[in-house]
């Protein structure tokens, strides 16, 4: 699914800066440019998923599950590729936030700290609410789940960050 998604935006992103040469040349090949760019993701649906991955990390690393913490947050960023050619001006807040905002959680999850995973993460929180009503979409906060979003997972199997595949 990785590597499907990656070819979309592969071939997407190809497509868009061939679009201007294309485009002079011939009008349905910017149509059928404009059609693959709408069938992209916007920002929602990869948001839905980060909002998931999110949640499971939490779990992940209370539970000890160290690599699957680590495989959520590379994941979860990942999901956000469509948006750098759907969104490209929310995507630039998403990279920012994901490279600095974010960096506290990593550095948690690779030293395998749950106080300051705890710490970082509930900041984290802080600052997407933070950001959500910056952005005019306030109706959306962010809370601790009670329960992973996943169920079929074994938050609790000690695992090492390092243990996630490059």
């Amino acid at each position: 699914m990785r590597h499907v998604k990656r070819s979309i935006v592969v071939a997407a992103t190809l497509l868009a800066l061939g679009s201007g040469i294309a485009a002079a040349a011939d009008p349905d090949t910017q149509k059928q440019i404009d059609a693959i760019k709408a069938a992209l993701p916007k920002f929602a649906i990869p948001m839905r998923e980060v909002g998931d991955r999110f949640q499971n990390m939490y779990f992940a690393a209370n539970g000890g599950n160290w690599a699957l913490a680590a495989y959520m947050s590379k994941y979860m960023n990942g999901a956000m590729n469509p948006a750098a050619l759907t969104k490209a001006p929310e995507y630039a807040v998403w990279k920012g936030f994901y490279e600095t905002g974010f960096a506290n959680v990593n550095k948690a999850i690779q030293a395998k700290d749950v106080t300051a995973f705890n710490s970082a993460y509930t900041s984290v929180v802080a600052d997407c609410n933070n950001c959500h009503k910056a952005m005019s979409y306030g109706f959306i906060q962010v809370v601790k789940q009670a329960t992973p979003s996943d169920q079929g997972i074994d938050y609790k199997l000690k695992s090492e960050p390092g243990d996630v595949p490059k």
